[in-house]
């Protein structure tokens, strides 16, 4: 439903200018997006551990076609950075309905494109290229997704509710990853080997398509934030929103950006690299471990709601500094028991105690970030930290990881989850809490 022109007056919050949408098409709007986004991600990512290589670079040994198939995941994150600056820029001056809406289309269109792309053996180094940059275009949509997302909810939130609705996007990236990794345990239990990497792992990308229609019917219904919309009438919208980001919150930028770190290197160390490792070195086989990967997101999902919700009790910094000395602890406990083959007690255990601590921190994220900027930098300061986080964080923890592994063992892997995790804590202690601050200013 779109909105009609509003006059605001000083004296008097008029119902309209503050009338906020139906939580249910808040929850739809903010959750749909990030749902596609992580399922884009999660089966390029299964793709890349285990068909990509073969598919892409077959002419090297099976350890650099991991590591280079690996690297292919992280090229998105690094257009993700331009696509935050692009999509900040207009979300904060044109409004967040607008910026969501192309977002999600370009993201949806260049994920499309990859389940259609020839392989090495028909195009050569040309495939690789193509991959490449349609991974690059998916990269620069997936920059404007996140915050545009997580916006929509927190400027819709009621007093006292914003870490909760905060939560609405963040679990996007369960449902994605359950959607996207039940898909291929599903098409791997019905094709052969041999029918997966030929055509098998194209379904996903190209099923993705349904998911974008949805998200786009669902956007374009819901109308402007309620803050954008009080922005707009009270004239406070910025002309230039990225000069004021670098000149005035470049501070919050980086602590936004090193406190998220930690939780990409993380979710993508327990996902993306943790199949390649297991079917590699464990022994078990891709439909098992993705079977143990759904299992576990239910729990990651029942811990975004469980600590968004003490977030909005006690404060965002109280809940976050606790999952990042966990992280820590953890960090130096699970290379002891994910080792051996078929050790399914181990893996149990990387797993579920894992995405539990994660989904410590993962859930008031989505409050915190936003709440570093003022209404009219918001959109750009959050998508930029957001993303330059996913470079620190995790567009190379994949390759990182089996890089030290191959070279110094698994434990190597933990210190790295433990410098990145003290990385965080230190920007943790820098950052103010922000519960309290007032979100229409």
């Amino acid at each position: 439903m779109e909105e009609t022109p509003q006059t605001y007056s000083p004296t008097a919050k008029s119902t309209a200018t503050l009338q906020r949408d139906p939580v249910k098409t808040v929850i739809l709007a903010s959750m749909i997006g990030t749902a596609i986004e992580f399922f884009d991600f999660y089966a390029y990512g299964t793709a890349a551990a285990t068909y990509f290589p073969n598919v892409f670079f077959p002419s090297v040994t099976p350890t650099i076609a991991m590591i280079l198939s690996l690297l292919t995941f992280g090229v998105a994150f690094i257009a993700r950075p331009l696509g935050s600056l692009l999509f900040g820029h207009f979300g904060d001056k044109l409004g967040r309905k607008r910026a969501l809406v192309v977002s999600l289309l370009l993201m949806g269109v260049s994920t499309v494109l990859i389940g259609v792309l020839p392989g090495y053996k028909t195009l050569g180094i040309t495939a690789i290229l193509l991959l490449c940059l349609a991974r690059f275009i998916q990269g620069i949509g997936l920059g404007g997704e996140w915050s545009g997302a997580v916006l929509v909810a927190t400027e819709n939130a009621p007093k006292g509710k914003r870490a909760l609705y905060g939560a609405f996007p963040e679990l996007g990236a369960p449902i994605g990853f359950f959607l996207s990794n039940g898909l291929f345990f599903i098409l791997e239990s019905m094709l052969t080997p041999a029918q997966m990497a030929s055509f098998g792992w194209r379904v996903p990308f190209l099923a993705s398509a349904v998911l974008v229609i949805v998200g786009l019917w669902v956007r374009r219904k819901m109308q402007e934030t309620p803050l954008f919309r009080l922005a707009q009438q009270k004239n406070t919208v910025e002309k230039a929103p990225l000069v004021e980001v670098f000149r005035k919150s470049w501070r919050q930028v980086l602590q936004g950006t090193l406190t998220m770190g930690v939780s990409y290197t993380f979710f993508f160390l327990l996902s993306t690299w943790s199949l390649s490792y297991a079917t590699t070195a464990l022994g078990f086989n891709n439909k098992e471990w993705l079977l143990l990967l759904m299992a576990a997101i239910v729990v990651f999902a029942a811990m975004i709601l469980y600590s968004s919700i003490l977030a909005d009790k006690v404060g965002r910094k109280k809940v976050l500094i606790t999952g990042t000395i966990l992280i820590i602890v953890f960090a130096t406990i699970f290379p002891f028991f994910f080792q051996g083959q078929h050790n399914l007690l181990g893996s149990l255990f990387f797993l579920f105690v894992g995405f539990l601590t994660m989904g410590v921190i993962y859930g008031p994220i989505g409050a915190l970030l936003p709440e570093l900027f003022p209404t009219s930098t918001r959109y750009s300061g959050a998508g930029i930290a957001y993303n330059m986080s996913a470079i620190v964080g995790a567009a190379f923890a994949p390759t990182i990881a089996s890089f030290l592994v191959d070279k110094w063992g698994i434990h190597a892997v933990g210190i790295y989850l433990a410098i990145m995790s003290t990385v965080s804590l230190i920007a943790l202690l820098t950052t103010k809490e922000t519960k309290s601050i007032d979100y229409t200013k």
